[in-house]
């Protein structure tokens, strides 16, 4: 069977269940770590509705980050706000928004690279958030969350897929890209017009930031953190001067065309086609994007 008659949707495949748990794990682990710290937020939150000894030593506090406390800049994006009464849309409305969209932008840029974009957008969050609060933008009250670090999810969702369309209020269809404008001006009117409405506005401004520079300077934060391998010395060698001269060794020949019926060309294309079919070429890595440069190569010989 061509590649072109193949059925990408109607393949054999994992239950709906078990596609779930496949797409987005990283996603899936920010989401249970978030929910995990919540409800040790209200196992230990004080009496009268106090916010308790582990949202004290985690949550945002920009004189205690000053005083050195650094480790807030990142603990505070895992802690969401204790209703005193109905249902906690804090945690409600960030998780919907990084499950919706969370999963989408780790299927472009893969688990690794995903996770090292949300920690480091909640740790540049946090330091506008800090930083507005030194210069007089807003008070110096604590901040909680992970608004920050979900705006600039938002952000990168938009630029790969600009078209596609939410729905507001589960009602309205807006464009993504219109809703995240719209968010960004609103939250810039508040910061500048220095009206309290209760949301740290400057963290979601810094997270909206940081995923624009991200997706315009094309940065990659995964190989920055990467360990180099510890090169193991040579041995010594004894030199004999009876010695054969050394010989170098022959280049290996280059591998073999591609022939368009290499099973696991196909596979490589069918899953790279399918790939373009959800979010569109520019989704695409640099490596899924010479696969099918080589396989148009296969098709044109085969055709001439």
């Amino acid at each position: 069977m061509g590649i072109y008659d193949r059925e990408y949707y109607r393949r054999e495949g994992p239950s709906f269940l078990g596609s779930l748990a496949e797409q987005g794990k990283a996603c899936n682990w920010l989401l249970a770590l978030n929910i995990l710290c919540f409800i040790i937020q209200l196992l230990t939150r004080g009496e009268g509705g106090g916010s308790g000894a582990f949202t004290d030593w985690l949550i945002l506090d920009p004189d205690k980050v000053l005083g050195g406390q650094l480790w807030r800049l990142l603990s505070y994006a895992f802690l969401h706000g204790i209703p005193q009464g109905g249902l906690p849309w804090h945690i409600i409305f960030n998780m919907l928004l990084l499950w919706w969209f969370g999963r989408q932008v780790e299927e472009m840029l893969g688990s690794r690279e995903f996770v090292w974009f949300y920690l480091a957008a909640a740790v540049l969050a946090g330091m506008a958030f800090v930083a507005c609060a030194v210069i007089g933008l807003h008070a110096r009250n604590p901040a909680l969350g992970a608004s920050g670090a979900v705006t600039a999810v938002l952000v990168l969702a938009a630029f790969y897929n600009p078209r596609q369309v939410i729905y507001l209020f589960f009602v309205v269809p807006v464009p993504i890209w219109a809703f995240v404008v719209g968010h960004v001006v609103i939250d810039a009117f508040h910061l500048l017009g220095r009206t309290s409405n209760g949301v740290a506005v400057s963290a979601h401004l810094g997270g909206a930031a940081f995923g624009f520079l991200y997706y315009k300077m094309g940065w990659r934060l995964a190989g920055l953190f990467r360990m180099p391998r510890r090169r193991s010395r040579p041995r010594l060698r004894l030199y004999r001067e009876d010695e054969a001269a050394y010989v170098p060794a022959k280049p290996a020949p280059p591998p073999p065309p591609l022939r368009l019926d290499d099973e696991h060309l196909e596979a490589q294309v069918d899953d790279i086609l399918a790939k373009v079919h959800r979010v569109g070429m520019e989704g695409l890595t640099e490596q899924e994007r010479q696969v099918l440069l080589r396989a148009s190569e296969a098709i044109k010989r085969r055709r001439g």
